[in-house]
């Protein structure tokens, strides 16, 4: 099979991975830089080149596109869909699960268990903002960061009141989320592949710190999920529309609650904790559902 992986560096862990199970699976692999890539949008005959080649003959393409290029990446994807080509994650996938605010609002459609979460625009609705959410402590996130950036947790009412008074002044879209103070921490990356959980673990913040991103400092441990929490997981995945998710949760004294589903989710911290071969899994998976045109729209709005 001819696999092209979307990525802008071929040295980054997740993309060398994939890339290595898919040759040692016996398949042609082939690292593109989204932002090289260039299309012909034609109803005949649509096309991507990339570097001045015209890029055809792929079956399936696995998207590892940053958050910093989510419009354009989406764009390429979208366009390889258009030429037939397999992708792991759709297009409309991708964009539904980057907008921090639409996923969680599909989420809290579905039922799934979410964090009590607030958006407002005017300073004016500040104080019922913080009420709305419990109270402080409370966490303030901008809907753009990504891997803990641009996420404050506000101790005080007052302290909250400041940031997101800040926040507003620089015109930036927040929202407000309540602190979930019994996880300690602590969050779980459960990754889902094919609608099943095949790896977790527990993300655990640094002293001081209650972000537990691995990429601030936080370390990883091997964890054992409730059903309840595999279930939520594997919902939440089918949500976005996504074949290949990392999703966030965390524990709470009311069960468990998705924090964020992550479309391009790194293989490094998975694989090193719990020892399994994540990047084999995802070639498998290709290996069993890449048809021509096999991509359709999943998940809803």
């Amino acid at each position: 099979m001819n696999i092209a992986i979307l990525s802008q560096k071929s040295s980054l862990y997740s993309t060398r991975r994939l890339s290595e199970a898919a040759k040692k699976r016996g398949h042609s692999v082939r690292v593109i830089d989204t932002l090289r890539c260039y299309m012909n949008i034609t109803s005949e005959n649509p096309g991507i080149h990339y570097k001045g080649e015209d890029l055809r003959g792929f079956e399936a393409v696995i998207p590892r596109v940053g958050a910093s290029i989510t419009f354009y990446g989406a764009a390429v994807v979208r366009q390889f869909e258009m030429m037939g080509v397999f992708s792991v994650n759709e297009s409309v996938a991708i964009s539904r699960s980057r907008d921090k605010l639409r996923s969680l609002q599909l989420l809290s459609r579905a039922g799934v268990g979410l964090p009590t979460t607030g958006f407002a625009h005017s300073p004016d609705d500040v104080q019922d903002l913080i009420k709305m959410v419990g109270g402080a402590p409370l966490v303030i996130k901008l809907l753009e960061g990504t891997q803990g950036i641009g996420v404050v947790l506000a101790e005080t009412k007052k302290a909250a009141e400041s940031v997101i008074e800040a926040f507003f002044g620089l015109k930036a879209n927040i929202m407000v989320q309540e602190y979930i103070k019994e996880s300690g921490g602590a969050d779980i990356r459960c990754f889902v592949i094919g609608g099943k959980v095949v790896a977790s673990m527990k993300r655990q913040a640094p002293e001081g710190e209650f972000r537990s991103n691995l990429h601030r400092g936080g370390s990883a441990t091997l964890i054992k999920i409730t059903p309840q929490e595999r279930a939520a997981a594997v919902k939440a995945a089918q949500i976005m529309g996504l074949n290949v998710a990392g999703v966030d949760i965390l524990r709470s004294n009311r069960g468990a609650l998705v924090m964020e589903v992550n479309s391009s989710p790194g293989l490094e911290g998975i694989e090193s904790t719990t020892g399994k071969d994540i990047a084999a899994m995802i070639i498998e998976f290709i290996e069993k559902n890449a048809k021509p045109h096999r991509t359709r729209t999943r998940g809803k709005g």
